[in-house]
């Protein structure tokens, strides 16, 4: 059953995904959607990724609630900059942060929560040497930046994958 589909919740997604983006439940759309679906699965295996293990699911928890409320305060900070409230000189600049998360399941879901992070943007990743950069579009305090990431969201990602 797992050469059929390697990845079965992948294939299962992709099988919904060709659905609704062609608004149909057709028994052709369904059948085009199964061969995408189990392709997809089985390019997925030539990819060779490791094994994800979550640790604690009560911290991916923890983390989800950070991340939302973060999500909401971003955009009501950036909805205050592009409608003026403030009238102060906005700098955006980059910030170099020091990674110790060195799984790639930890550092993919830490580029999501940045990148959809209104006002952040993940920007490079060297992974030698640990160092991410990110890009905010209002720049007060680098620690500051440096002490978030590193507090609230790879704190909770070592305690998930590591």
């Amino acid at each position: 059953m797992t050469r059929l589909l390697p990845f079965p919740f992948v294939s299962f997604g992709l099988l919904v995904l060709w659905l609704l983006l062609n608004q149909t439940t057709s028994l052709g759309q369904f059948f085009i959607g199964c061969v995408i679906a189990l392709v997809g699965g089985w390019i997925l295996t030539t990819l060779q990724l490791p094994r994800a293990r979550v640790r604690r699911p009560s911290a991916l928890l923890r983390l989800l609630g950070l991340v939302s409320l973060d999500i909401m305060r971003s955009n009501i900070a950036v909805g205050r900059i592009i409608l003026g409230f403030g009238r102060r000189q906005r700098t955006s600049g980059f910030v170099t942060i020091p990674l110790d998360i060195r799984n790639p399941y930890g550092l993919a879901l830490l580029a999501c929560i940045i990148t959809s992070t209104p006002g952040t943007l993940w920007v490079n990743l060297d992974a030698q040497k640990g160092l991410l950069m990110i890009h905010v579009l209002d720049l007060i305090d680098e620690g500051e930046w440096i002490r978030t990431i590193k507090g609230r969201y790879e704190r909770h990602l070592l305690e998930i994958f590591a």
